[in-house]
């Protein structure tokens, strides 16, 4: 089965420049969940690789982002779809850790615990930092324009070259539509 990394805010909930500090402020971009629970039923693994620094910042604790990361699996459930797991970076910027994007180290950790391919891999977020990430651990990045999405296309002009969707949705279906094509 293949796998697919998807960054968190802005790409399956909205995102806030106040972070999302409570399960009460996790709110799912119209049609993601259905999106992920696509790519279930079409064979995929799904990951989710964020980065999570309002912990180191004192906006959260740990406790917090898994109640956050419960209300989205108890979401997706509720329409047929799961999360393989979730990956993330608790640090702040400035500790300048290999695991916060657009460093590769998310991605070289869920590759080393599932040993994908990860040329074969899709990541699919909604900023520099994710489309930089993916391009470091040599996945395939794809931008949607949601969350964050369109201002980074408009600010980076090396993402002209990236596989880009309007959200997630539209994402998944080029993806399952690709797949089935290799097939």
């Amino acid at each position: 089965m293949p796998f697919i990394i998807l960054d968190r805010d802005g790409v399956i909930n909205h995102d806030s420049r106040e972070y999302i500090k409570s399960p009460e402020e996790w709110v799912p971009i119209k049609g993601s969940l259905e999106a992920i629970a696509q790519l279930n039923k079409a064979g995929f693994h799904v990951i989710i690789a964020t980065n999570q620094s309002g912990i180191a910042r004192g906006y959260y604790d740990l406790e917090t982002l898994s109640a956050i990361h419960e209300k989205l699996t108890q979401a997706l459930a509720s329409v047929g779809g799961y999360i393989e797991e979730i990956f993330y970076c608790p640090h702040h910027p400035e500790d300048r850790c290999l695991c916060r994007k657009p460093q590769p180290g998310l991605i070289q950790q869920i590759q080393k615990k599932y040993a994908i391919d990860l040329k074969k891999t899709y990541f699919i977020g909604d900023s520099y930092s994710d489309i930089q990430a993916a391009r470091a651990a040599s996945c395939v990045p794809i931008l949607v324009l949601t969350g964050n999405g369109q201002s980074t296309l408009a600010q980076h002009s090396d993402v002209a070259t990236t596989l880009c969707f309007s959200d997630l949705s539209a994402a998944v279906d080029y993806v399952v539509n690709e797949e089935a094509l290799a097939e």
